[in-house]
């Protein structure tokens, strides 16, 4: 993938937060800015979304079982991939 330079100007305390962080995380401050804005516009959100929902249609009856039948809706809707069942 092409990368793109952009210039960023924030003040010392900010610039600072940034490098720590990176360098506790073993990443550069490149590396970790892309991380946030790509966190920020949901790509990792939509991931655990999507990973969440699979889980909880092939568990859907494992819950239903723990949890007692007055969750059936929410069985049900998680089966067929429907969010309206939730309580």
């Amino acid at each position: 993938m092409a990368k793109t330079q952009l210039n960023v100007r924030v003040d010392e305390g900010t610039a600072r937060a940034a490098r720590e962080r990176a360098l506790e995380r073993g990443m550069s401050v490149n590396r970790y800015i892309e991380e946030l804005v790509r966190q920020d516009t949901g790509e990792v959100g939509h991931t655990f979304v999507d990973a969440a929902s699979d889980f909880m249609k092939q568990y859907a009856n494992v819950f239903a079982e723990e949890f007692g039948a007055d969750r059936e809706g929410a069985r049900n809707a998680f089966r067929d991939g429907s969010r309206e069942g939730r309580r």
